[in-house]
């Protein structure tokens, strides 16, 4: 009797701590990895079109299960003063404008995800939902991108057009006035996150 209440009580266990290995497998924590990231600002103004590239980000991606890109948690933070047109005038102003003195971050933290689509061969398009905050202003905004999962790392790809105005941001002047940057702006990212 007591043998087979033994086996029971070893064949419990052995259930057990597979179920919490399996979970474990399962659940995976990924950082952004600056240098091999790509994501610019593009804009307009009176004079010409014209992008910024972020030198200096980070961040985390944490998935429930990652055979199903089920994400349960995506942030980024963008070093305001490490968006660089090439142009340092154009940097100071751009800088003046989202008030980098006092906001020294852009930051996105994903709220929850809508939709989850697989493309095949680890791939998969994303419907979510997640906040974005510039100059201090929080929104709301939708956000579709790409998951490709390769190996230990993990590239999220996509774009977002928005407004400065929305997030109480002044397009940019310059030479008093006589150049006047647009409205519009589109974020283009690629940002890869490793294990």
């Amino acid at each position: 009797m007591k043998t087979i209440a033994k086996i029971r009580v070893t064949g419990l266990l052995i259930f057990f701590i597979g179920a919490l290995n399996f979970g474990y497998a399962q659940s995976t924590d990924y950082t952004l990895s600056n240098q091999e990231t790509n994501l610019k600002v593009y804009g307009t103004s009176s004079l010409h079109d014209w992008h910024m590239d972020s030198e200096q980000q980070s961040g985390s991606l944490k998935f429930e299960d990652v055979n199903t890109s089920k994400i349960s948690g995506l942030t980024i933070e963008i070093q305001a003063e490490g968006l660089k047109s090439g142009k340092s005038g154009m940097d100071k102003n751009a800088y003046k404008a989202i008030n980098t003195k006092k906001y020294k971050t852009i930051n996105f933290k994903l709220n929850k995800v809508v939709n989850v689509k697989d493309l095949g061969a680890n791939k998969f398009q994303i419907k979510s939902l997640g906040d974005l905050t510039i100059a201090g202003v929080t929104k709301q905004i939708n956000l579709d991108f790409t998951t490709q999962i390769s190996g230990s790392k993990v590239i999220v790809e996509g774009e977002y057009q928005f407004k400065m105005t929305q997030f109480k941001v002044d397009p940019p002047t310059a030479m008093m006035g006589a150049i006047k940057t647009g409205d519009d702006l589109t974020i283009k990212f690629k940002t890869v996150y490793k294990k």
